[in-house]
């Protein structure tokens, strides 16, 4: 088990080296009170938390190298990443004058598993303070230790994997195991061809009928070398939590399976521990963040527990679109909104440190840091809203509406009530009305038409005056006249353009303009007549083509 720092370089190197990633210069033992991680992108403004590890995706050659290095000595990072290998004959005097520590990613691994790593490690305390209690002598909770002290008693690398045989967490020495070993922990999950061989085998039937341990014979698979295993079920009474598997050179001792079989015992406590140790956290931070958007007496401290109390916020405001909220399978919705905010905060987290996120009710709320400057945070806050939903894809039919800037605490319900607005502007258009977020300020006109048709119903308010003769009139005669004032007014009067929207003839939509003018009893040369009628049509529903809606039947007087 290690015993350095859970937030030092050290214990990074203990848990995932040299599996993932190789010291090259520098003194681990220096790098304590690691922040974070951070990924370097030389095309956007980068904002890292303090002693952050940066991932330095496509750095590549020394002279890059040390220039990224000198770069971040500005911002305190503690450490650089880069893909290996790294040739440190030109960067030992650089990593001497900056103080961070450089290392390498090995060939072939993912940066994206490496930075998931690299949370999951260092994200212990993150919210509401460290937790010292311990299990078996190891921190609640903390598989990699763990993992390392099992890899000591039975002498032999481990992994422990949960029911979809996902690597949750490795020990070190995986270097001694064999290929198939290594593509697991680089993958984070053990590869296709080998489940499809234990499932054939009949090797998770026996695994999860017995709580002994299960030998497994070297796998055949073609010319591929692999060791024998020894795995062990991981149980919390009838409930299969998932599974440790050891790689080995020699047959276990009867004693060292006797310790195999308790220490599966202490896994399942751990993994327990792991798992209400994340719903809680999820459940405080939801809470942090819903009293910080509530901007009453206990924001600012909610936001110190966030790290966030002493800069300006944005709040983002995410739900689905209407094509998902008319679907009818509630489960599949509200999985897929989970999915989505876990997601978004991943990705909020990789681009500003300092973002949180909590989905309440039906929408995932995110508080943003960002400059004090009102135009260029919401750009900012917009770019990184659709990298987002750009990343996700179209499946899940994602929106993002974004407030107004906060730069106080009491100001962060201003700035929530604003971004729901906008979510609610994206909701209600139409499959094909545009973009998929929205800053306030670009909508605020479309939101201020929702308040008033919201007032205009709290009021149960009835159409009234020309347009209400219209509407009655068409209900009669099916004559379109509410129809070909809508078309007359968007297009500013051109019958041409008007006519050709709604496939008549010029001459038919000329008569119908003038019927319009007729029955409705309406100046249409009059700059107000056509703005209240316009206003009217927008409020009741009728100017996007969804029909007349109010409280009551139209006038027709």
């Amino acid at each position: 088990m290690s015993t350095h720092p859970a937030r030092g370089l050290s214990r990074v190197l203990d848990d995932l080296g040299p599996s993932l990633l190789d010291l090259l210069l520098g003194d681990p033992a220096s790098v304590t009170g690691i922040g974070g991680v951070g990924i370097h992108d030389p095309h956007d403004e980068q904002h890292y938390p303090e002693r952050a590890v940066v991932l330095g995706v496509g750095v590549h050659g020394a002279e890059e190298t040390a220039r990224l290095m000198r770069s971040l000595t500005g911002v305190g990072a503690a450490a650089l990443v880069v893909r290996g290998p790294v040739d440190t004959a030109d960067l030992e005097a650089v990593a001497e004058e900056t103080g961070i520590a450089l290392l390498a990613l090995t060939r072939g691994a993912s940066w994206a598993q490496l930075a998931a790593m690299l949370r999951t490690l260092l994200s212990e305390g993150d919210v509401g303070g460290t937790d010292e209690q311990t299990l078996g002598g190891v921190p609640a909770g903390d598989l990699f230790a763990l993992a390392n002290a099992i890899a000591t008693l039975l002498d032999a690398p481990i992994t422990i994997e949960d029911r979809r045989s996902r690597i949750l967490a490795f020990s070190g020495r995986q270097d001694e195991a064999d290929p198939a070993r290594v593509a697991s922990i680089l993958a984070r999950r053990v590869p296709e061809r080998y489940l499809r061989l234990h499932e054939e085998h009949g090797v998770f039937k026996e695994l999860y009928r017995t709580d002994r341990p299960v030998h497994i014979p070297p796998p055949t698979l073609g010319d591929e070398v692999a060791l024998p295993r020894v795995a062990i079920a991981v149980r919390a009474g009838d409930e299969v939590l998932g599974s440790v598997w050891a790689a080995l050179r020699e047959p276990l001792t009867e004693e060292r399976e006797e310790a195999f079989k308790e220490a599966a015992k202490l896994v399942a406590l751990h993994m327990l521990r792991f798992r209400a140790g994340a719903d809680a956290e999820n459940r405080l931070r939801a809470d942090l963040v819903t009293t910080a958007l509530e901007g009453g007496p206990g924001a600012v401290a909610a936001l110190g527990r966030l790290g966030l109390a002493d800069e300006p916020l944005l709040v983002l405001a995410m739900g689905l679109g209407a094509t998902s909220a008319t679907g009818g399978d509630h489960a599949r919705r509200a999985a897929e909104r989970q999915r989505l905010a876990s997601a978004l905060a991943v990705h909020l987290t990789a681009v500003q440190p300092r973002s949180a996120v909590a989905l309440l009710g039906d929408v995932a709320y995110a508080l943003f840091p960002v400059a004090d400057d009102a135009g260029a945070a919401r750009e900012r806050a917009v770019q990184v809203a659709e990298n987002f939903l750009q990343r996700t894809g179209d499946r899940g039919d994602a929106v993002i509406g974004i407030g107004s800037v906060a730069s106080e605490p009491a100001a962060l319900a201003r700035s929530r009530t604003n971004a729901d607005r906008a979510l609610r502007v994206l909701t209600n258009r139409p499959g094909d009305g545009g973009g998929r977020v929205a800053a306030i300020a670009d909508v605020h006109i479309d939101a201020l038409l929702l308040d008033m048709r919201d007032l205009a119903v709290a009021n149960r308010d009835e159409l009234s005056g020309p347009l209400a003769r219209l509407t009655a009139y068409d209900r009669r005669h099916n004559a379109h006249l509410v129809e070909t004032l809508r078309a007359w007014l968007d297009a500013f009067g051109d019958v041409i353009a008007a006519s050709a929207g709604v496939f008549v003839h010029p001459n038919t939509f000329r008569y119908r303009i003038r019927r319009v003018a007729e029955v409705g009893r309406i100046d249409l040369g009059d700059p107000s007549a056509r703005f209240a009628a316009m206003l009217e049509l927008r409020l009741m529903g009728a100017y996007d083509g969804s029909g007349v809606s109010g409280a009551g039947r139209p006038a027709e007087g």
